[in-house]
């Protein structure tokens, strides 16, 4: 058992350094116990390269059965030793979490009051070490080393810019009256110049431009009439609905990207995470707003 928890753990991190520490004993201890078990069975498990190990076939065949394994006795372990409220740890990007996931938060309180959902800002995910909470949400393609993913928000960018600024600079007709406003990016250029691509401009000189960061920030900016942003959708929509900005095209970018709701493979697989990811599964099915 001892040998096949190390194996568990280092099929999971793919590292026996890693492995090693998340089991507090040394490198040397992880590989010994690995070579015993390849010994055992006469089967190769990983392939060794210089600075990480892979799987081979019959060891990623047994990593599924193993890791299935652990979950069920760890949610067993869950069900008889720990009956108070449960815990569940969910990792959330800026914006997602402030104007889709907060605004629910009541709803999954009244639903499941027995479950404590603890919120942690998380920068983006790119492997299964970055993965600290039991679940996550992430923006991407569907593609996380070492992670379970399921797609929980697809989203559209479209211009939003508050209405009072519209007539300050003149109005908006066509879309390439939108140089005669300040333009907010995100990070980079690379949005807008993509949404102006697709309303027909290879080209745009805005009279003024502003790079902000965060998502929120940007959003923030557009609120406050400091000029025009790419609006997430539908993150904007109630901004929208209630007028605070206006959505002056009806010209949609859509990303290749989309929100995915991340999981490991091995993490502890208890009613109540099983609870929480259905749960917000459900939710963006029934009302992206």
């Amino acid at each position: 058992m001892t040998a096949l928890r190390t194996f568990e753990v280092a099929a999971r991190r793919l590292s026996f350094k890693d492995a090693a520490d998340e089991l507090c004993v040394s490198a040397t201890t992880v590989s010994n116990q690995i070579r015993q078990l390849e010994a055992d069975w006469n089967c190769k498990l990983f392939i060794r390269q210089t600075r990480a190990v892979v799987l081979t076939d019959e060891g990623r065949s047994l990593s599924q059965v193993v890791t299935r394994a652990f979950d069920e006795i760890r949610a067993e372990v869950e069900v008889h030793m720990n009956p108070a409220r449960k815990s569940v740890t969910l990792a959330v990007g800026p914006i997602f979490g402030s104007r889709w996931l907060v605004p629910r938060l009541a709803r999954f309180r009244e639903a499941h009051p027995r479950i404590d959902l603890v919120l942690h800002e998380s920068p983006r995910i790119t492997d299964a070490a970055m993965m600290t909470s039991h679940l996550a949400v992430d923006w991407g393609t569907g593609n996380w080393s070492g992670l379970n993913s399921q797609k929980l928000l697809d989203i559209t960018y479209s211009p939003v810019v508050r209405a009072d600024v519209i007539d300050a600079f003149g109005g908006l007709k066509e879309p390439s009256d939108l140089t005669r406003i300040p333009l907010i990016h995100q990070r980079d250029k690379s949005e807008w110049s993509a949404w102006f691509k697709l309303a027909g401009m290879a080209d745009f000189e805005p009279v003024a431009e502003t790079t902000i960061r965060d998502s929120n920030l940007v959003l923030q900016a557009a609120l406050d009439g400091q000029g025009a942003a790419l609006g997430v959708f539908p993150f904007v929509s109630n901004d929208i609905g209630s007028a605070r900005l206006v959505k002056p095209f009806d010209i949609d970018l859509i990303p290749q990207r989309s929100f995915y709701l991340l999981s490991r493979p091995s993490s502890p697989r208890t009613r109540e995470v099983s609870v929480v990811q259905n749960w917000l599964l459900e939710q963006a099915a029934r009302s992206p707003d």
